[in-house]
């Protein structure tokens, strides 16, 4: 059985738009059964634009069935997540989650489906992304995939067993913040980590993603990469982005959809190559560079 999608949107039309589209176009899409979920607005000036998402939601086609969840208040970004995925996987084993920012490509319901078919039953597995870097594959490299320590919040696949193991409290939070060794094995997921984990606890962020990553971190598990993203984020080009306003260091290559099946990785283990090219992409001199980069107006 193929699992559910999850759509989470807000107030960003013409961006959801562009995300339905890219979704109805995926082979597998008239097998699969859509949950969208939308928030309520957080301020009178939002109440238009979710009305039109509202609108937008209510004339949806091209799926097996479509559940339509529209929240009067709301809930904000991190709680609308959690919440939306936790009621979808008390009824199903494995959904796949993108939201209203997201671009797929055709077969990236095809990826998605059959690395959680595959790896429905391997632990060391903790979930799957359909978005990946640019990365150059390394030679010799036959795989349509690789895995790495940190969970993606752009198109992703999950289990309800994992999902359920998420702390969302993070009840060890200043155990772990005094003690050096920890933080710096959590940034060997990406130096931004530890401060993003940091903000987020202190409620400078509503970001659901960085404690799910902490939970793997913990649990020393693998997220599944495809070698070719299946996934574009356009929420760096959005006034309405809740997150995004900044030079867009995540450009990627987005996959022609030709491809319906794939070969994933047998041994869950991190690929040098791969693991390297990772780090750098969440390197201190990435980030100072994107910020000069922001600074003078590019995106």
């Amino acid at each position: 059985m193929l699992a559910p999608i999850v759509l989470f949107a807000y107030k960003r039309p013409h961006e959801l738009q562009r995300t339905l589209q890219a979704l109805q176009a995926n082979h597998l899409a008239p097998y699969s059964q859509l949950y969208v979920f939308v928030d309520g607005p957080s301020q009178p000036a939002d109440v238009a634009k979710v009305e039109q998402v509202r609108q937008l939601v209510a004339g949806i086609e091209g799926f097996a069935g479509v559940v339509r969840v529209i929240r009067e208040a709301n809930l904000g970004c991190a709680a609308s997540v959690i919440a939306g995925v936790s009621e979808v996987l008390a009824r199903h084993d494995s959904v796949i989650v993108v939201e209203d920012d997201i671009v797929t490509a055709p077969n990236f319901l095809d990826f998605m489906n059959q690395a959680l078919i595959q790896y429905a039953a391997n632990a060391d597995v903790f979930s799957v992304s359909g978005y990946s870097l640019p990365f150059k594959t390394p030679a010799g490299y036959t795989s349509d995939g690789y895995c790495f320590r940190r969970h993606c919040p752009w198109g992703w696949g999950i289990w309800a067993d994992r999902w359920r193991q998420a702390q969302w409290d993070v009840p060890d939070y200043r155990e772990f913040m005094s003690d050096p060794e920890q933080r710096r094995a959590f940034n060997r997921g990406g130096y931004d980590l530890v401060r993003m984990l940091r903000r987020q606890m202190e409620g400078e962020l509503d970001a659901w993603d960085i404690r799910l990553i902490y939970t793997q971190f913990k649990l020393g598990v693998f997220t599944i990469y495809p070698t070719v993203s299946k996934v574009e984020n356009i929420g760096f080009y959005s006034n309405d982005g809740t997150h995004t306003n900044i030079y867009n260091r995540f450009k990627t290559r987005l996959d022609t959809g030709q491809q319906h099946r794939f070969s994933l990785p047998k041994q869950i283990e991190e690929n040098d190559d791969f693991g390297r090219q990772f780090r750098w992409q969440y390197s201190v001199g990435v980030r100072i560079w994107n910020r000069l980069k922001t600074t003078v107006g590019l995106r």
